[in-house]
């Protein structure tokens, strides 16, 4: 038996920090969104667990979230998890597009139909907050509101497939410390996130796209200029709005159209930059 799952990578439309928790996890409010740009993930039977992926370099071991997604999954169902997953990466490395997250996700879904264990989307979102903050949005993707730590989900109706340009400068950055460094800024400008959610649900696109924020993007940008050098340069080739995902680096611009998209990728890459056009994308139905 052969399955495929498809993880979809996701952009943050806004980004606010409301302040740190007593379990230390920061309270955060968020507008999430799945994109095309994808991974494939493949399940197939295997005396043992075996997770493997298409780059060198990246551990398919205990250490990756895909794995600690098939043991948490084969510790629910009570079974060995015998299965090799294999993962076709094409979401971007430690580039707050949730590629680790959704690789986790998919196998929680792929497992659940693997091992046609028929469970609901929203008993697979409540097993994937135990692996992380953003895999519970990941199950289902669309355009979602991520409130406590990012687990506490409302869906929204899904946007239309705009399309956009995505680029990553050869940096890696560390949530932990992107978060650390938010705590210390003075006069944060806080995005208005009630007020985007309440543009989604009244399908005014152009208030979402005026409403973009990311709290997070002035203090990565601040220790990383080639942030904002690459927004500058998706903004003055067509882009509009254009943003950091995440803690980030990647940058995201939405454009008019793919050919527009492909024009700023192909600036971009000629810098060394990952690039990618990706057009949004709605729910899944798990």
């Amino acid at each position: 038996m052969k399955l495929t799952e498809t993880g979809y990578a996701k952009i943050n439309l806004g980004l606010d920090v409301l302040g740190l928790r007593p379990d230390k996890y920061h309270e955060v409010a968020m507008v999430m969104q799945t994109i095309s740009l994808a991974d494939t993930v493949t399940f197939t039977e295997s005396p043992e667990l075996k997770v493997t992926t298409d780059l060198a370099g990246l551990e398919g071991g205990p250490s990756n979230l895909a794995w600690k997604a098939a043991v948490l999954m084969g510790e629910y169902a009570h079974r060995e998890p015998r299965v090799h997953i294999h993962i076709e990466k094409k979401v971007f490395l430690a580039a707050g597009l949730a590629g680790g997250s959704t690789d986790a996700a998919a196998v929680l879904r792929g497992l659940n139909r693997f091992w046609e264990l028929d469970l609901s989307g929203e008993k697979l979102e409540r097993l994937g907050a135990k692996l992380g903050s953003d895999v519970p949005f990941c199950v289902a993707g669309g355009t979602a509101l991520a409130t406590g730590r990012g687990e506490i989900l409302t869906p929204l109706p899904d946007l239309p497939p705009l399309q956009l340009v995505l680029a990553k400068p050869a940096l890696e950055i560390s949530t932990p410390w992107a978060y650390r460094e938010f705590d210390k800024q003075k006069n944060v400008v806080h995005p208005d996130i009630e007020g985007m959610t309440q543009a989604v649900r009244d399908g005014d696109v152009q208030g979402v796209l005026r409403r973009f924020g990311n709290v997070l993007e002035p203090v990565t940008a601040g220790a990383h200029p080639e942030i904002r050098e690459i927004q500058r340069q998706m903004l003055e080739n067509g882009a509009e709005p254009a943003m950091m995902s995440g803690s980030g680096p990647t940058v995201f611009g939405i454009v008019k159209d793919k050919e527009t998209g492909e024009k700023i990728a192909g600036i971009l890459q000629a810098q060394r930059l990952e690039t990618a056009v990706a057009y949004m994308t709605g729910r899944k139905n798990v």
